[in-house]
């Protein structure tokens, strides 16, 4: 695994590269991509980093871990490539982003418009093995991911961290609230969104007025 990450992540993340936890991860993750099919292609494992830097981020959005079917996944928390299906989460998604502000539903699901905003879509697991969910996951992605929050909340103010469903709302505890907004609900995967604390929530227009209140440009979601 090369680690092709942005230069500002890597000044405040580069501790971590030298650890052994990341010696063992990365050996890990070139050892699965060698021997089966893994999600995202290698190349954008860290698209979410880099297609975000650091001080640009306004809100961070947790996801847990990558799509693993074919086409699906890459490198940003529930966006999928232009021209997939949109999985159900993310259909969840859009219809309350279209509830909450407006805005129509897209063509694609690629939220990569969101990430050049200063949206950080950030899996707590960066990789999979194709059609095995999990797969990667307590190999040592976590650890990384944690210090990359922590970072956030450390050196950063006035950040919206969104968390959905309940193992991103374990991550809460890494965030200084007094110096950031976090807004928590339920997952929007229907399994969740249907039982309620979903629809409604209004994540998106909160986290705009939080930003805007802070004079910090919105998000065109």
């Amino acid at each position: 695994m090369n680690v092709n990450i942005e230069q500002s992540w890597k000044d405040h993340l580069g501790e971590e590269f030298e650890k052994q936890y990341f010696v063992d991860l990365t050996e890990f993750v070139r050892s699965e991509y060698l021997r089966t099919t893994c999600y995202p292609p290698g190349k954008l494992i860290f698209n979410a980093f880099n297609l975000c830097p650091f001080d640009k981020v306004k809100v961070v959005i947790i996801g847990q871990d990558p799509y693993h079917e074919p086409g699906q996944a890459h490198g940003l928390s529930f966006s999928v490539a232009d021209g997939v299906a949109f999985p159900p989460s993310l259909q969840n998604i859009f219809k309350e982003i279209q509830m909450d502000t407006g805005a129509p539903i897209p063509s694609s699901g690629n939220l990569t418009r969101w990430a050049e905003q200063g949206v950080l879509l950030l899996n707590a697991t960066l990789t999979v093995r194709a059609h095995q969910a999990a797969s990667h996951q307590r190999k040592g992605w976590e650890q990384f991911t944690d210090a990359a929050i922590k970072a956030l909340s450390a050196e950063r103010e006035n950040l919206v961290f969104i968390l959905w469903g309940g193992y991103a709302r374990s991550k809460a505890p890494l965030i200084d609230t007094s110096r950031h907004l976090i807004l928590q609900s339920v997952h929007p995967s229907p399994l969740s969104a249907n039982r309620g604390g979903w629809f409604g929530n209004h994540h998106f227009s909160r986290c705009n007025e939080y930003l805007r209140n802070h004079g910090i440009e919105e998000i065109k979601w």
